[in-house]
């Protein structure tokens, strides 16, 4: 059996530019995995609004759901960008997987037929639930 002492497997470059893409996929790998780990350790704040009900007597009623794996504290609630915080009543805590609360917003007019952006903010001002909905037609 005769050897080749001549030829080379690769080339330093070939070898070099292998090196460096597996390194980078490994990379890629790990940053994913721990971004996923610190996910779960930190938990998560969402709510779903479920049900928006228009009252005859100028108020709005939201049903929601704690979708998230925290407790949330609600501390701000915008209607079309408006705060409307001040003529809440109702559920303002939600723990994990509460289903079926109920906020009422009092003392808001809203005309049959437009289009209502609903948001929701916990107590450190970040957005954890919104909705769009349309007023029922006259």
């Amino acid at each position: 059996m005769k050897i080749l002492k001549n030829r080379k497997a690769l080339s330093p470059v070939v070898a070099s530019i292998i090196l460096i893409a597996v390194t980078v996929a490994v990379s890629i790998a790990v940053a994913a995995w721990m971004g996923a780990l610190t996910f779960n350790f930190m938990g998560s704040s969402s709510i779903t609004i479920t049900d928006v009900t228009f009252n005859s007597n100028s108020s709005i009623t939201l049903t929601m759901k704690n979708t998230g794996t925290k407790q949330v504290t609600l501390g701000q609630v915008k209607i079309n960008s408006v705060n409307v915080w001040a003529n809440v009543t109702g559920t303002t805590q939600l723990s994990a997987g509460d289903t079926g609360k109920t906020l009422l917003i009092s003392n808001y007019a809203w005309v049959y037929g437009n289009p209502y952006k609903i948001e929701l903010y916990d107590s450190s001002g970040n957005g954890v639930g919104s909705t769009q909905q349309n007023a029922p037609g006259a």
